[in-house]
């Protein structure tokens, strides 16, 4: 199945993303980790593509994307908004993992009209914990901009309680997949699954946070099984 990588230009700002699979097919629009890219849902693509449209977005900082000045949970909800309007998209599954999961969250709490089914892999909304210490910036070249980190573990360390207190507007089928194994309370991802009126949340024993590449094969009967 043909990845292409593709480029587009929104509001004076590029961004990269890989698309694949059928054109004309129910489109996926899949979001990335903290300090990764498209590229780890390469796997899930492959097995999805002739099924769907697979599009995997570079959010702002990272892979082939804008560098920005500033960053933020709210900033790539509103770039995915921009993002899935200039492709026309009226209708879609949203699949995010992690810093890509609260992206998700956060738009299907305002855009909720927008998608026929959410899928949310090893992530609840950020809430109070103890405080993580902003790491130094390591001295070797990063594929992304170490801006992100500093910024989104601000917003960890104080999240807006409105991104708990909305769940229930959720109004979209949603699936929650957790990592048996990962360091995320597996309790908090059971948590917002009973907060969302709609949810179903499951967990794959042995994988850990990335739950996608530690078990692909479960991941996409699980992932196909909710799709139908």
């Amino acid at each position: 199945m043909e990845l292409l990588v593709k480029q587009i230009e929104i509001q004076g700002r590029l961004f990269q993303y890989k698309e694949s699979g059928d054109s004309h097919g129910t489109a996926i629009v899949a979001l990335h980790s903290l300090g990764n890219s498209s590229e780890t849902w390469n796997q899930v693509a492959a097995a999805l593509g002739e099924d769907y449209r697979f599009i995997a977005l570079d959010q702002r900082g990272h892979g082939g994307s804008v560098r920005t000045d500033t960053y933020s949970f709210e900033e790539m909800c509103e770039d995915l908004l921009l993002f899935v309007n200039a492709l026309k998209l009226d209708r879609f599954i949203l699949v995010g993992h992690s810093m890509g999961g609260t992206v998700s969250y956060l738009f299907s709490q305002q855009y909720s009209s927008r998608l026929e089914k959410l899928i949310v892999v090893d992530t609840p909304p950020p809430f109070p914990d103890e405080p993580r210490e902003i790491p130094p910036e390591p001295e070797q070249e990063l594929p992304f901009d170490w801006k992100v980190v500093q910024s989104l573990f601000r917003q960890l360390n104080k999240p807006n309680p409105d991104w708990w207190k909305k769940l229930p507007t959720i109004s979209t089928p949603t699936l929650i997949i957790g990592g048996g194994s990962s360091n995320i309370p597996q309790d908090k991802l059971q948590e917002v699954s009973e907060m969302i009126p709609d949810c179903i949340f499951t967990t794959i024993d042995g994988a850990g946070h990335h739950v996608h590449q530690d078990n692909l094969s479960e991941f996409i009967s699980i992932m196909k099984g909710f799709l139908g």
